[in-house]
């Protein structure tokens, strides 16, 4: 199945911030109450082994909190930990939350712009359930600012392109029927918006398959690294990791 580049409410200007963050807000508590990112800690803490510092710039970070239980994992091994959460669409409130609950995280409350990313942002810059956003020219641009910056980069994508990852992603409306009482700060828009109008369910039935859709293979994140300049600087290093009944896909890029 060739990769495919429908639309996705969460991506569109037009789309009221508060649904987005709504749909953000179930995505990260879907993955700390799942483990979700426990197979790819190897990973990140190679990650951080290669950069100056003991500091994740995140990427696309939605809400953000879908890194606590991650978070909670690596500074047990790296006390002096530190996550700067940003986004195109910032979700503040959900950034202040999640900085509530740990206080080594930070959040930067303007846009920031991955493919582009400010030079004085330094550390392992990292995106979670991003990367399937950006057409092949737009992620291209991401990992050559990486390289343009000296910058190591690790990408992780919970889905892929098949039809079990398809089929799980239309049971989706269920999982936010049931996990919406228990999502925090707790929000009379979310209970209205699931139950009584259930735009969240929907909307997060739709951009979850076409997420699937979009989400580049293994195959594909080798192309795009080979297309890139000064790519043989770099060490790529890609796969897919088992975690729970799905799968996460990893690319790591760490400079030689």
């Amino acid at each position: 199945m060739g990769r495919i580049h429908l639309f996705e409410f969460e991506d569109q200007r037009w789309f009221p911030n508060f649904l987005r963050n709504y749909g953000t807000d179930f995505l990260q508590f879907l993955s700390n109450k799942t483990k979700l990112y426990k197979p790819i800690i190897p990973i990140i803490k190679k990650g951080l082994s290669k950069v100056d510092t003991n500091q994740i710039v995140d990427l696309g970070s939605g809400g953000g909190g879908g890194l606590l239980w991650l978070n909670s994992e690596l500074i047990k091994d790296i006390p002096d930990l530190k996550i700067i959460l940003t986004d195109y669409y910032p979700n503040i409130p959900a950034f202040e939350y999640t900085k509530k609950q740990a206080d080594n995280f930070e959040f930067i409350s303007v846009s920031i712009d991955a493919r582009n990313v400010p030079k004085e942002l330094k550390g392992l810059r990292t995106q979670f359930l991003s990367l399937h956003h950006f057409k092949p020219l737009d992620a291209r641009q991401i990992l050559q600012n990486a390289i343009d910056s000296n910058a190591t980069i690790a990408i992780f994508e919970a889905q892929e392109r098949s039809v079990p990852s398809i089929l799980a992603m239309l049971f989706s409306p269920i999982s936010v029927w049931l996990t919406t009482p228990f999502i925090r700060p707790f929000k009379f828009g979310r209970i209205l918006f699931t139950y009584i109008i259930p735009i969240i369910p929907l909307f997060v039935l739709w951009d979850g398959v076409v997420s699937s859709l979009r989400t580049y293979s293994v195959k594909e994140m080798q192309e795009l690294v080979t297309s890139l300049d000064n790519s043989d600087d770099y060490n790529w290093d890609m796969g897919k990791l088992k975690s729970g009944p799905g799968v996460v896909l990893y690319m790591l890029g760490t400079k030689t």
